[in-house]
């Protein structure tokens, strides 16, 4: 049953990312852009949290 659910809800999110990107192409670019830019940031502070630690943890 949870094999289901997990199909179903991905469909439903493959047709939702192909009407945003027919219907307003400009708006999925916006939506891409925000997610890589969270990724980055992301994996910034990770790099940043690693530094830290490297360095003994001190502030």
């Amino acid at each position: 049953m949870a094999v289901n659910a997990k199909k179903i809800t991905v469909f439903v999110l493959v047709v939702f990312a192909v009407y945003v990107i027919i219907t307003d192409p400009e708006q999925a670019a916006d939506y891409v852009q925000i997610g890589f830019q969270g990724i980055s940031d992301a994996a910034k502070a990770i790099g940043d949290f690693m530094t830290w630690i490297a360095d003994g943890g001190d502030s």
